[in-house]
């Protein structure tokens, strides 16, 4: 799971769930959960991370999962993709952004 919860996020809240599911870090912002769900993951997770958690509008929370055939996908659980900070950098010509939640 990646979050970016901004400058006035609810981080404390987020550390509080991460502990309280023995989430393991793999860096800022990323950490590793093993979270059981009964029927939907994406709607029991949401429930839960908006009970426990204050999100702002500007949030952002990524889950990657492996699916029911085994491949490895993302999704946004809150917020949405946002143009990459390195746009612009490199020596490759500009494609047209393509929204991949």
């Amino acid at each position: 799971m990646y979050f970016d919860l901004g400058i006035n996020g609810d981080y404390e809240g987020m550390y509080a769930w991460l502990d309280d599911h023995g989430a393991r870090a793999c860096g800022e912002h990323l950490a590793f959960v093993r979270y059981e769900f009964f029927d939907d993951l994406f709607n029991e997770l949401n429930t839960e991370i908006r009970t426990e958690i204050d999100i702002l509008e500007k949030n952002h929370i990524y889950v990657i999962y492996k699916d029911d055939a085994g491949n490895v996908v993302g999704k946004f659980l809150v917020g949405k993709r946002v143009k990459a900070p390195w746009i612009g950098y490199g020596s490759a010509e500009e494609e047209e952004a393509v929204d991949e939640s």
